[in-house]
């Protein structure tokens, strides 16, 4: 089964006292073949809702005294009822088909990033967060493995969230404690995709750390460097001194 759908047509008009009298189409529908459609016209004066027709029961309904007088009377036209009937083929079928193959159908692949938070001081986990943006449609599932096992426990995550243009993003965050050489992986299902978009995270050693490591590293080459620059300096020097002659007495 796929999502449920709603498809309205509104036709207002204004009266001249200033009140609205409208009239609403709706069709109901969750499956592509359309089987348990449901097509509901209902009236409207001032907001209260005085007539309606539900192709379920084929017959007009009214909800005023006004409205089942009309009730009444259209439901012993058989011309009038009978055009109502067809509305559901017209209207419903014909209408939500053409939403299905240009609406439905379409479907934008997800991208995804993944993101870390490094464990402060005192032993806590680190929180590891995989984003993923632009999909559509809405249905999306976003799971994590650890070493390709499916991690359920520790794992929080947003709803899908309207990203712009008819797009959804969705953050999954999972807490954990680095291991050394095990295998982190965000697996993201999607309708646009063929297959599984996995993405893999380093986990020996956190961002953070890493980060740290590459500024150190670059400060010590940077204090050798400076130093054996200071020693060939040095020896130049004492390669250009000239000897001062000494002189012995004698008695």
């Amino acid at each position: 089964m796929g999502p449920s759908l709603l498809l309205i047509l509104l036709v207002l008009v204004q009266t001249a006292d200033g009140f609205q009298s409208h009239s609403v189409s709706r069709c109901l529908f969750n499956s592509t073949e359309l089987k348990d459609s449901r097509y509901i016209y209902s009236c409207i004066y001032n907001k209260v809702e005085f007539l309606s027709f539900d192709s379920n029961i084929g017959l007009y309904a009214g909800y005023t005294s006004f409205g089942m007088r009309q009730a009444n009377k259209l439901n012993n036209n058989p011309v009038a009822l009978s055009r109502r009937r067809a509305q559901k083929e017209a209207f419903c079928h014909h209408n939500s088909g053409v939403l299905y193959r240009n609406v439905l159908n379409r479907s934008v692949a997800p991208s995804v990033a993944l993101s870390s938070v490094a464990p402060p001081a005192g032993g806590h986990p680190a929180m590891l967060t995989c984003s993923v943006y632009g999909f559509f449609p809405k249905q999306i599932r976003v799971t994590w493995r650890r070493d390709g096992q499916e991690v359920t426990s520790d794992v929080t995550s947003t709803a899908e969230l309207p990203d712009g243009a008819w797009l959804y993003q969705i953050h999954s965050s999972l807490e954990f404690r680095p291991r050394s050489g095990e295998r982190i992986s965000c697996r993201v299902e999607h309708v646009s995709l063929k297959e599984p978009l996995i993405t893999d995270w380093d986990p020996s050693m956190p961002e953070s750390e890493r980060n740290k490591l590459a500024i150190g590293a670059s400060g010590l080459i940077l204090g050798l460097i400076l130093s054996l620059a200071g020693f060939i300096y040095y020896k130049r020097k004492v390669k250009d001194l000239v000897p001062v002659p000494t002189f012995e007495s004698r008695s």
